[in-house]
């Protein structure tokens, strides 16, 4: 079942991180197709789970298509974990992941994400609950240090180091820098060599030669592509192509168009009109840089169909 150890034979495991607002079930679908090794979902928070939230059951659906899916969780208490591993098991996913690494002021304001470093008992419970709750994979998602080093992912790797934890997705940024500065290979370096389980690379990777310098830097099992895809989730396989043969091309505008058409299908399929309408971000990331770029983004942001897609594809 454990699907980690079978691609880390394979080379670099190329895996779409999970970001709220984005990995939804049809983003999830398009980077597969170019080329994502493994899909994680949105944050799903293990209270709401618990309670039995409609609006957070919705985020568990997927389709086959996606395999090898991760959902990841969020929380801080550990006696709702065995209810939400249940729920996720049920629902058939082939991962779970725990969150030790969000940032965002709404996750750590309560407590949340990376802040969960700053009491690393409860880390270890919450890991613990997890693993015994499930024979799924379980990973876990954090970042190299916070509270100005005071606190490091080597602290946090070794207080859970009794736990079977499958694979671990390391941010090489601290928490104060949020989404910009330097990577510290250094730190990525000495996890890779004292974890023992998958090690995923994340943070920075914008271009192939990032995803190659990050492996190469650090000996990591593979890497973990955020805000690098937004509106190019062709990066995947630009990636493999660069490690394999050097070299990697961009798609043409036909080939972009298809890919739009296809995300705003399944976006639709999944999510109706509403989805459509979430869909006009990513619309806007797909073009950027192209000339008129402005001009199709007053168009891109009033489209509330698939045929409003099509029309404003066709004007192009």
């Amino acid at each position: 079942m454990n699907f980690w150890n079978k691609l880390s034979k394979k080379g670099p495991i190329l895996v779409l991180a999970p970001m709220a607002g984005i990995t939804d079930s049809a983003n999830r679908l398009v980077c597969r197709k170019q080329g994502a090794d493994v899909v994680y979902t949105e944050m799903t928070s293990i209270d709401a789970l618990f309670y039995s939230s409609k609006k957070t059951f919705k985020m568990l659906e997927f389709q086959k298509k996606e395999k090898p899916v991760v959902l990841q969780l969020f929380g801080k208490r550990p006696e709702k974990v065995a209810k939400a591993v249940e729920i996720v098991e049920k629902a058939g996913f082939d991962g779970i992941d725990l969150n030790f690494g969000c940032p965002a002021k709404k996750v750590v304001n309560h407590g949340g994400g990376i802040t969960l470093l700053r009491d690393l008992n409860l880390c270890h419970e919450l890991v613990q609950a997890v693993c015994e709750s499930t024979k799924l994979p379980v990973s876990v998602k954090t970042r190299v240090a916070l509270d100005k080093g005071k606190i490091t992912v080597l602290d946090f790797v070794d207080k859970i180091k009794d736990q079977p934890v499958s694979a671990l997705m390391l941010h090489g940024r601290t928490y104060e820098q949020m989404f910009t500065g330097e990577i510290n290979y250094n730190v990525m370096k000495e996890v890779k060599n004292t974890f023992n389980g998958v090690v995923i690379g994340n943070g920075g990777i914008n271009t192939p030669e990032d995803a190659k310098k990050m492996i190469d830097e650090t000996g990591v099992d593979g890497v973990g592509l955020a805000r690098g895809i937004y509106g190019k989730p062709w990066l995947f396989q630009q990636i493999r192509d660069f490690i394999q043969n050097g070299t990697y091309d961009y798609p043409d505008i036909k080939v972009i168009k298809k890919i739009v058409q296809d995300h705003a299908k399944a976006v639709y399929m999944d999510k109706g009109q509403h989805g459509v309408i979430e869909l006009r971000k990513h619309l806007c990331w797909y073009f950027k840089g192209f000339p008129g770029a402005n001009e199709m983004r007053k168009k891109f942001v009033q489209v509330e169909s698939v045929d409003d897609v099509k029309n404003v594809l066709k004007s192009m």
